[in-house]
């Protein structure tokens, strides 16, 4: 139906409403079926030019009444209410009498019939055209603002394939309430019960302002059902219209985290960054490729992309410029190997980058156990060249990336990390540039996370191998993980390890649960293993070693560590006698040279 003819066909119909409803309420008022006087066809006349009038004045006529409310009930009552004492003046100027009877009775026949004519249809609408059939019946957890926004797009929408039954809300006061024709059944330790008793097959948790161990424990609570938990989208995308409220996105594991993201200064970063040339290594890899891409949001006047894999320096450099094609940042792509001391040189004194970020390394435990040459050749002798060709070449700023396996550490990986922060604070030490390092736990969904593994082992079927049910570890997300070594880079006076406060440690098996449920299976389909802890492995990880603690923030959730000593000398030895040693001899210096306590232990001879 166009409007020309939806508008006429309202205007048909409100006309016979109001002639009817002032006829009827001439009968009602005295009793006779004598109505066509002079008084009353006046009325009439007058009722319905202002309701006409009015009700183009109030757009009545632009509503689409499938989604009437109060709103529109409003509209309808200012048109029929000022109708009507329009038609008292009329007839106290022309007839001066005011027939109030007469005129109450009209007033409420025609908020009657003109209201119940436009809500007829949705109530059509909603018990006929919008069947339920076929559709998933949905448990939304919150009924605050968000939650009712929720259920009143889903019961709109004919489209959707959920439909709401009922709220869960941990607050007492709307517990056996009714919320949009749905019951408050209780808080979220009802939320199994209701599953079950209501057939649930889905969940849609609408709690846009809840903290990430908010959702983790009411996640927990979903968990223990087979129903679909989904989440509301990010409140920023529904007030920009970026996505509808209706558009439910699934639970992420980042979402689980049980902490909350750390707050940059964007003008501190900014400052470091801006037109300014900077050189990230390993640019190819997890997390060097999103340092990258936040980098770029600065807007540098040029970006190194320095890495030894060609595939993966090449993939992020087509992203990069596609991404950014519009700016004037130069994306510069370099091949090269961090153990190649000559070609470090060159690229420093080639582009003469502002800011260093190495992020290149060998992380794998396991691997670097099998290998530990390898760990010295790339994770300590690479980082010495990188530093020393940015020292030579009076780069401004030196930010390493390390790890929490390089506190007290227990494999060669986590050595060979710890080893080089020496190799930097040393470097620090005899250098006007600025060498700083930062340390962090695992990164959900590097290459050499846990997560990526799971999910392939559950898209197998299983089972999902874990080595100990007691094994934690800190985890946070890639972007954040690159945001913090932006952040530090800005705040380097040199020296320093930035540590982040990376909030409580997650359990192993815990969150492979997660990754099973989020996945749609249940523990029964999925079984987890319990393999064994692997050579070089701790149970847990920390991210300063006691004599490293400076328990003062530097900025909001960034410690800093203290300097411990450093034994560049025996670093140095290790380097010049590793191809002469085996495997073992390599793990075992490494190990207890990283571990070493100077104030504990009588000098340790690194010769050979």
């Amino acid at each position: 139906m166009t409007y020309r003819q939806r508008m006429s066909l309202f205007v048909i119909i409100d006309s016979c409403i109001v002639l009817t409803a002032i006829f009827v309420s001439r009968f009602f008022v005295n009793g006779t079926i004598q109505v066509i006087t002079f008084p009353i066809v006046l009325s009439s006349i007058v009722i319905l030019l202002s309701h006409l009038l009015l009700s183009f004045k109030f757009h009545l006529y632009n509503k689409a009444w499938e989604y009437a409310s109060v709103g529109e009930l409003i509209s309808i009552l200012k048109v029929v209410t000022t109708s009507i004492l329009i038609a008292a003046i009329v007839q106290r100027i022309v007839i001066h009498e005011i027939f109030f009877r007469l005129l109450s009775v009209t007033w409420l026949l025609n908020m009657s019939l003109i209201g119940g004519s436009r809500f007829c249809w949705r109530m059509l609408r909603d018990s006929h055209l919008n069947k339920k059939d076929n559709k998933k019946r949905t448990l939304i957890v919150g009924a605050g603002s968000a939650g009712t926004m929720v259920v009143r797009q889903l019961q709109k929408n004919n489209h959707t394939d959920l439909v709401p039954v009922g709220f869960i809300d941990d607050d007492d006061k709307k517990h056996k309430l009714d919320i949009l024709g749905l019951p408050v059944i209780g808080g979220t330790k009802k939320i199994e019960a209701a599953v079950r008793e209501l057939d649930i097959e889905n969940i849609v948790i609408a709690i846009p302002s809840l903290s990430k161990k908010g959702l983790n424990s009411i996640f927990q609570e979903c968990a223990k059902t087979e129903a679909k938990t989904q989440i509301l989208p990010m409140l920023e995308d529904l007030m920009t219209g970026k996505v509808s409220v209706n558009q439910f996105r699934d639970v992420q594991v980042e979402d689980l985290l049980g902490r909350e993201p750390i707050e940059l200064d964007i003008n501190s970063i900014s400052e470091s960054i801006k037109n300014k040339v900077v050189l990230v290594s390993g640019a190819g890899g997890s997390i060097g490729s999103e340092i990258c891409r936040q980098i770029s949001n600065f807007k540098p006047k040029q970006l190194i992309l320095l890495g030894h894999g060609e595939n993966s320096i090449y993939s992020i450099e087509m992203e990069l410029k596609e991404t950014y094609r519009k700016s004037d940042i130069q994306f510069v792509p370099v091949i090269a190997d961090i153990q190649d001391e000559k070609k470090m040189m060159s690229v420093m004194s080639d582009f003469q980058p502002d800011t260093v970020y190495h992020a290149a390394a060998h992380k794998h435990v396991p691997l670097m156990e099998a290998n530990p040459e390898e760990a010295v050749k790339n994770n300590i002798i690479g980082t010495m060249n990188i530093a020393k060709a940015a020292s030579w070449n009076g780069i401004k700023t030196f930010v390493m990336i390390s790890t929490d396996k390089a506190v007290n550490p227990t494999s060669v990986m986590g050595a060979s990390k710890r080893l080089a922060e020496m190799v930097i604070q040393n470097m620090d030490r005899e250098s006007k540039t600025k060498f700083v390092t930062v340390r962090f736990g695992n990164v959900l969904g590097s290459r050499g996370s846990v997560i990526p593994l799971f999910k392939r082992q559950i898209e197998k079927g299983g089972p999902v191998t874990v080595t100990h049910p007691d094994m934690i570890r800190y985890f946070m997300t890639i972007p954040e993980a690159s945001r913090l070594v932006l952040q530090a880079g800005s705040l380097a006076k040199g020296g320093e390890i930035f540590v982040l406060d990376m909030g409580d440690p997650v359990k192993i098996v815990d969150l492979a649960r997660n990754l099973i449920k989020l996945s749609g299976n249940s523990i029964e389909e999925i079984e987890i293993e319990y393999t064994g802890i692997r050579p070089g492995e701790k149970l847990f990880e920390e991210l300063l070693k006691d004599d490293e603690v400076h328990e003062e923030q530097i900025y909001p959730k960034i410690y800093i560590g203290k300097t411990s000593e450093i034994f560049i000398e025996e670093i140095n030895d290790i380097i010049c006698s590793y191809s002469r040693l085996n495997k073992d001899e390599i793990r075992q210096r490494l190990i207890s040279l990283a571990n070493y306590n100077v104030l504990s232990r009588p000098k340790i001879s690194m010769s050979v």
